[in-house]
């Protein structure tokens, strides 16, 4: 079974696997530092559950979860 950013819950970490999507999305992930191998931990969500608050590499990205369904993770215990 594959997880995806936007099925995790706050306060987990996880590592990227598969970044999808295609076109200026993927470039825009892929800028924000949402590379595969990186790690990243879900802060929160918003009250209605989007946007979803990340830390990638010491920084704060908020992202729509339509956006975080396309990024495969691994959960890290």
């Amino acid at each position: 079974m594959e997880l995806t950013l936007s099925g995790m819950r706050e306060g987990s970490r996880a590592r990227i696997v598969h970044v999808g999507s295609t076109g200026a999305l993927r470039r825009r992930l892929l800028e924000m530092g949402l590379q595969k191998g990186t790690e990243i931990y879900v802060e929160k969500y918003a009250p209605l559950k989007d946007p979803v608050e990340l830390i990638v590499k010491g920084y704060h990205i908020s992202l729509r979860v339509e956006e975080a369904h396309h990024i495969a993770v691994e959960l890290i215990e």
